[in-house]
């Protein structure tokens, strides 16, 4: 009896083996929603993230991909995320206003002129402050778009005088921007952005050029003023599910972190890139550019810092201290002026001269 159990034993241990094998080799399966429209640039780079992910693992973390808002909106992004609907999540600080109060900084007329610039800054703003509204989230990359400028669908505009009572789109601090500019802020979601130049609904917009191709806004907008040395972005990130993060291996984790810091470089340089390929559509639309004379410029730039005092006051109703926002500024300031450097060492591509 006991010759014979011996064989089944062995048995019995080879198949449960066999089992916690096969167990072993199951991938890490992943969902990653982004809000972008399918055939954006931003879309394509965060598949080849999802593609650069399994190679690097081997095949053991698989990223189911849902652009195009398909799994979730924008504004939906960051609760989808926290309560587990995707596990990791694109889209923009501006849709979710106060959930992360202090990472809207880089949404403040800060002088930044390009999106290469603010990425690098909106990255190394993060991991030197880590503000806690991130807690429930793993941020794996932040990024901005380029400078938001006014794009207008009727007249050019040439001075502050000719924006005042237009209806111009503008989300988050960019819509307190609109406003202190002498417009009237337009709170539209990307997707009705479109159809809300179309029907004249509103007047126009006030974002980064890209969005002109990147949307095919350029389609109906015929002006954007050049008021870029105002210097403001929408703030996006790539976040995960903190309970997922921590569920991770530690190799995993590590693999991801490499891949998301050599990707904030990609997003950066890219971002510039598109900026200059949404200005060529416009021009190509039958569009303009306008250009602002120095003083105007200063006019605008001059105009937009009472968002710069509201934003203090908000964060200050939070607890955080002047001397602490007035930190968070000064840093903000002399990493532009680093990258600003850092830029033109590696001639990236810009598409406004400084």
């Amino acid at each position: 009896m006991r010759g014979r159990g011996l064989p089944v034993f062995f048995a019995l241990m080879l198949l449960l083996g066999v089992s916690a094998a096969g167990y072993a080799a199951e991938p890490i399966k992943l969902k990653f929603a982004n809000y972008f429209p399918v055939q954006h640039k931003n879309t394509a780079l965060g598949q080849q993230f999802c593609d650069e992910i399994r190679k690097r693992t081997g095949g053991r973390v698989e990223i189911s991909y849902y652009p195009g808002g398909t799994l979730l909106t924008a504004p939906k992004m960051p609760a989808g995320v926290s309560t587990g609907i995707a596990d990791i999540g694109l889209s923009h600080c501006a849709y979710s206003r106060g959930r992360f109060p202090v990472m809207e900084l880089m949404e403040l007329p800060i002088g930044s002129p390009s999106a290469f610039v603010s990425t690098h800054v909106a990255n190394d703003f993060y991991e030197k402050f880590r503000p806690k509204e991130w807690n429930d989230y793993y941020p794996l990359m932040f990024s901005t778009s380029p400078p938001a400028v006014l794009q207008t669908i009727a007249k050019p505009v040439r001075t502050l005088e000719e924006l005042k009572g237009l209806k111009i789109r503008g989300t988050g601090r960019i819509g307190d921007l609109v406003k202190a500019l002498g417009g009237t802020p337009m709170p539209v979601e990307m997707v009705d952005l479109y159809e809300s130049l179309r029907r004249r609904v509103i007047d126009g917009n006030f974002g980064p050029m890209e969005q002109l191709k990147g949307f095919k806004i350029g389609e109906v907008i015929r002006y954007s003023t050049a008021c870029w040395k105002i210097g403001t972005s929408y703030t996006f990130y790539v976040a995960m599910n903190r309970s997922k993060w921590n569920g991770l291996p530690e190799d995993i984790k590590r693999i991801f972190q490499e891949t998301a810091d050599d990707y904030k470089d990609k997003w950066a340089v890219m971002w510039n890139e598109i900026e200059i390929e949404g200005m060529q559509f416009l021009k190509s639309q039958g569009g303009q550019i306008v250009p602002l004379s120095e003083s105007e410029a200063a006019r605008w730039v001059k105009a937009s810092q009472p968002v710069v005092e509201e934003f203090k006051k908000d964060l200050m109703a939070k607890g955080y201290t002047e001397k602490e926002i007035d930190s968070w500024l000064a840093y903000a300031k002399e990493r532009i002026d680093y990258w600003k450097g850092q830029e033109k060492a590696r001639k990236v591509p810009t598409p406004y001269q400084y």
